[in-house]
């Protein structure tokens, strides 16, 4: 009981106005003030964990899967505090850190982790991908000191934007497909994963519901009659290892093969876990952008 009511007295002393050093940064519930730079913090959302990392903070406990190759090395200093979806409260406790950073899947989890210690929901909504990551990371710059580290990764996304944007002008239109064993999802220019068209100026094959998570489960004779100059995929199974089957094996067969896409071609298997889940982290940001413009400046 001693130690709880420190942690929230620390808590609310990082919350008030006018603490000794702090820095305000914007958050997905709006500006937070905290007293920084924070020493030990735990993380439980990928894209943060991936682009705190290039910035070269240390993390102290993350969840137990971080689903993305590159930051096995992350995983492998860092301590277990739960999943992405369900932080353990007394792992986190023994941790002892003085920030914890949610966002996305865990987002919901704010209030139970902010028991523990301050919180701060860094979820990207996805309706302005590439502005938020940009956002999140000047943010993380201001509040670990590392202003320069982070401009210098701003620039290399805004790079990777301008030469996907180079490298889709003037090739057609495209329909994002993710494949989940073997059923077919689509998304639209509204969709989360709408920010590929948007940011690039990539036409849309189809109009699809904005609403649907997951997207729009459509059959192959919607992707047939769509028929896309481009087909760009997402393998969900492969995104989180469930080991269903590949997308390759999902979309190879007569109707999608009728499309002008797989005719020419044009198809673009995009970094599933980078996409899927690390989306916002600026490295993983730039991988997919990066597979993108070879994709299409390869035709």
């Amino acid at each position: 009981m001693r130690r709880l009511k420190t942690v929230l007295a620390a808590a609310l002393l990082a919350a008030s106005p006018g603490a000794a050093g702090a820095v305000e940064i914007e958050t997905a519930l709006g500006p937070v003030e905290i007293s920084g730079p924070p020493r030990r913090i735990a993380v439980y959302d990928i894209p943060a964990i991936d682009t705190l990392d290039r910035l070269g903070v240390e993390i102290a406990g993350v969840p137990d899967n971080l689903y993305l190759p590159e930051l096995a090395h992350v995983a492998g200093k860092a301590e277990v505090v739960g999943t992405l979806f369900e932080p353990d409260l007394e792992a986190l406790s023994a941790l002892a850190p003085d920030l914890v950073v949610v966002g996305a899947r865990s987002a919901a989890r704010r209030e139970a982790v902010a028991r523990v210690a301050p919180a701060i929901d860094m979820t990207l909504a996805g309706a302005d991908m590439i502005a938020e990551a940009r956002a999140r990371t000047l943010a993380y710059g201001e509040l670990f000191g590392r202003q320069g580290q982070a401009a210098e990764l701003v620039a290399e996304l805004d790079a990777a934007v301008r030469a996907a944007r180079e490298a889709v002008a003037g090739k057609g239109d495209a329909l994002i497909v993710m494949t989940s064993g073997p059923k077919i999802s689509v998304y639209g220019a509204q969709s989360r994963f709408g920010w590929l068209h948007r940011e690039l100026g990539l036409a849309a094959a189809a109009e699809t519901a904005v609403a649907a998570q997951h997207g729009e489960a459509v059959s192959f004779e919607f992707v047939r009659e769509a028929d896309p100059d481009w087909l760009i995929v997402l393998d969900r199974a492969a995104a989180i290892g469930s080991g269903e089957a590949n997308a390759r094996a999902t979309l190879d067969n007569e109707l999608v093969a009728a499309t002008t896409a797989w005719r020419k071609g044009q198809v673009i298997y995009l970094p599933a876990a980078d996409f899927y889940i690390g989306a916002g982290g600026v490295p993983a940001t730039v991988r997919v952008l990066d597979a993108l413009a070879q994709g299409f400046a390869a035709r």
